[in-house]
């Protein structure tokens, strides 16, 4: 019996979801996730964003 391609996707899916600032990131994540290019200048407005808000800055990007 062949799997549905529901099936599939569902075997592949992780057994728990996270949110962004669930797990630690760095400022490079951050960046990322704003979806720039990282540069030594946009790691540095990440640290100090990261400093403020805490987790807050990355669930701002992510779900």
């Amino acid at each position: 019996m062949k799997e549905s391609p529901e099936e599939k996707s569902t075997a592949s899916r992780p057994r728990q979801l996270y949110t962004g600032g669930e797990r630690p990131f760095d400022p490079e994540d951050l960046v990322m996730a704003s979806g720039r290019d990282v540069t030594p200048e946009r790691v540095e407005a990440a640290k100090r964003l990261m400093e403020e808000q805490g987790s807050a800055a990355i669930e701002r990007y992510l779900p």
